[in-house]
């Protein structure tokens, strides 16, 4: 039996949220060292489920039933095209091993990452020796022996972690982040590094701006956006060279390439996962998170890597991991699906209107949306001075954090920043009047809609990821369609806070009811494969210069 109304909206005091993002802002100030007030105690007993594991112990909610998944039948003939849940269910029945797991995506890196680019280092032998490893130790949830890309500015013991800039180049970090050992301690398998935007910047390019990583529904055409700046993760994912992987979100870099590329993408509360042995861009606003193939796979990766952890203040006092995997497990009455708790889903002004493919796109999922039962859509009016609070002027408050922690290198060579420096000059020079004046602005905002918007529905459609970004709130993206030119297209769904429950379960219902999220693309042209993929190390090939170049005013207005 489900219930009506999801444990988190029941729950959750806003004015205590309200008053943690202004002890976040202020803690941003001061380099983060100051405690936030908790917000944990503002759910009774028993309204969420386990808390959030340590680094280095297994997470029991890893292998709950709802985490398994019997494979399709397509996907049989090819284990890279199986989810994180079907493949941990055919490991589980000993029908496939985490080496062959791990084997059959190095054949695939081999044969077409020279095309994708999508890792910036391959770690053939660390993965196999971990997938044979994981095949003599008791299985520890749904992903043991699952291969995953790491985005290259997570901490990995032991491998260089370089952000995909000239200032870490030669960083090898001697502890994992603490999103990294907990899905580690799940048992799954660091498979590579995966290209980023230079200091999670833009879309993946060098650092001195040319484009490497190509969007892998259109290998062959590097002007297509692949998003970023977790384009390597997006890449990996969708081209099918991983199971899933990981990014973080300051300004739509776990979204965009989600949408894309037709993944599923989860940016959570701001907190919800560990900031910590993470390079950062922005204290307030760095959200790590998972790219996925669909919202249970979703879950469970995020299960995996949430929690509290004593290293970063901003993830401690909140309320306890809820049960996301079950929260991504479709409902049905009879044969129809219904939504697990009954959900009013804000549609904004001018959403769906037009006759664009993207327009046409979102006009059939809100239609397709309308029919699943406990779906109330309801139309939105903004808040008060949206336009505003969410344009360039008082969304650029975010660039004094990305440069105080660079000060020592801005006042020493410029050079060590490549293509992405303007915004780092910028967030130099805006002086603390525009600073503060901007975080009162942000704590505005946040009341209005927590007050406003989220009075009339649980839920709203979002036309792109930056207010919920500056807000610290979730949301998540999905796929809806594709152009007439095969291009993915995508929406968003934003949620109250720690309301990751309520969204996963929103897209879990469309996607039992659609196929897009189960559709891949083609491979690219056949080349010849890289056998260096396949044991070894590799690193990245050298630089193409035919895929184009950002120049640093490009990658300064598109930066996140």
């Amino acid at each position: 039996m489900t219930e009506n109304f999801a444990p988190q909206d029941r729950a959750v005091d806003r004015r205590a949220f309200l008053a943690r993002a202004a002890a976040l802002a202020a803690a941003g100030t001061v380099g983060g060292a100051v405690a936030l007030p908790r917000v944990a105690g503002a759910f009774p007993p028993g309204a969420t489920g386990p808390a959030g594991h340590g680094g280095g112990r297994p997470n029991p909610a890893l292998d709950r039933p709802e985490a398994y998944r019997r494979p399709r039948p397509e996907a049989l003939a090819d284990p890279t095209e199986l989810t994180v849940a079907e493949a941990a269910w055919l490991i589980r029945a000993g029908r496939l091993s985490p080496e062959e797991l791990v084997e059959a995506y190095l054949a695939r890196i081999g044969a077409y990452d020279r095309t994708y680019q999508a890792f910036n280092l391959v770690l053939a032998d660390a993965a196999l020796a971990a997938a044979r490893a994981a095949a003599r130790q008791r299985r520890s949830g749904a992903l043991h022996g699952i291969p995953l890309a790491i985005k290259d500015n997570y901490y990995t013991a032991g491998v260089p972690t370089t952000a995909n800039s000239y200032l870490f180049q030669d960083f090898v970090p001697p502890f994992d982040a603490t999103a990294v050992a907990r899905l580690k301690a799940g048992g799954a398998i660091v498979l590579g590094k995966t290209q980023m935007g230079p200091l999670a910047t833009t879309r993946a390019t060098t650092p001195a701006g040319i484009v490497t990583t190509v969007n892998a529904w259109t290998p062959t055409n590097p002007g297509t956006d692949p998003g970023g700046s977790s384009t390597g993760t997006a890449t990996a994912v969708a081209g099918r060279l991983a199971t899933a992987g990981t990014g973080t979100q300051t300004g739509g870099s776990i979204t965009a390439p989600s949408n894309a590329q037709n993944l599923t993408g989860l940016k959570p509360t701001m907190g919800r996962v560990s900031g910590n042995g993470i390079i950062p861009l922005s204290y307030t606003r760095d959200h790590p998170g998972p790219l996925a193939r669909d919202a249970r796979d979703a879950a469970i990766m995020l299960t995996a890597m949430a929690g509290e952890d004593p290293a970063d203040p901003r993830s401690q006092g909140l309320p306890p991991v809820p049960r996301l995997i079950e929260a991504a497990t479709p409902v049905y009455v009879g044969k129809r699906v219904k939504l697990r708790w009954k959900t009013r889903i804000g549609v904004l002004p001018g959403y769906a209107t037009g006759a664009s493919a993207t327009a046409l796109a979102r006009q059939a999922f809100l239609a397709e949306l309308a029919k699943i039962s406990g779906v109330t859509l309801v139309d939105v009016t903004l808040p008060e001075d949206w336009n505003l609070l969410t344009g360039g002027s008082f969304n650029n408050i975010r660039l004094p954090e990305r440069s105080e922690p660079f000060m020592p290198y801005l006042r020493t060579d410029l050079r060590g920043f490549g293509v992405s420096v303007t915004s780092w000059l910028q967030g130099a020079l805006l002086g603390g009047n525009e600073f503060l004046t901007g975080q009162r602005a942000k704590l505005l905002f946040l009341e209005r809609v927590l007050d406003q918007l989220f009075d009339v529905c649980d839920v709203v459609v979002q036309t792109g990821p930056v207010p919920f970004d500056i807000l610290g709130l979730p949301e998540i993206g999905f796929p809806i369609g594709f152009t007439s030119a095969g291009v993915p297209i995508g929406t968003i769904l934003g949620g109250l806070p720690y309301g990751e429950e309520r969204l996963l379960s929103v897209v879990a219902a469309y996607q039992e009811v659609t196929d897009w999220h189960w559709r891949r693309p083609a491979d690219p042209p056949a080349a010849a494969a890289d056998a260096r993929a396949a044991r070894g190390t590799r690193a990245a090939p050298e630089p193409d210069e035919s895929r184009g170049r950002l120049t640093a005013e490009q990658v300064a207005e598109l930066t996140q």
